[in-house]
């Protein structure tokens, strides 16, 4: 049992939302990634506009037809654990950006207010089976 309370990194990666991984969203690939590993947990989140390194802007307004809107993927864990997933990237991530920062865990619970210290997954739910939440 591993409990996350404390010091840990961030991993966040920004990339586009049509970036593909063998015809699947990367950002799919990615969280599918974090979870074999055995990360704390991953989040995906989409931006309604943004640019990066090409300068284009994407954004969601009705009158834009751009659909490659912004998504960050934030992955939480300790530093060993977030530092040894980085490998996974450099093959997965071509276009984007990833960052790492320092953060404190206050608190790290499931649902039903159980310590999400079983990283094999929340095997008691049915509904959450293979599945975490932070």
């Amino acid at each position: 049992m591993t409990r996350l309370t404390g010091s840990a990194l961030r991993l966040t990666v920004f990339v586009g939302e049509n970036d593909t991984w063998h015809r699947k969203p990367l950002y799919t690939e990615i969280v599918h990634r974090a979870h074999a590993a055995g990360l704390a947990g991953a989040s995906v989140f989409r931006g309604i506009e943004g640019f990066g390194a090409s300068s284009l802007i994407h954004t969601s307004r009705l009158l834009s037809l751009s659909e490659d809107l912004p998504v960050a993927i934030v992955v939480v864990d300790t530093e060993e654990r977030v530092r040894a997933f980085l490998p996974e990237l450099d093959e997965l991530v071509t276009e984007g950006m990833v960052t790492l920062d320092p953060c404190e865990v206050i608190r790290y619970v499931g649902r039903g207010g159980r310590r999400a210290d079983n990283r094999a997954g929340n095997q008691g739910d049915p509904d959450m089976k293979g599945k975490k939440s932070l």
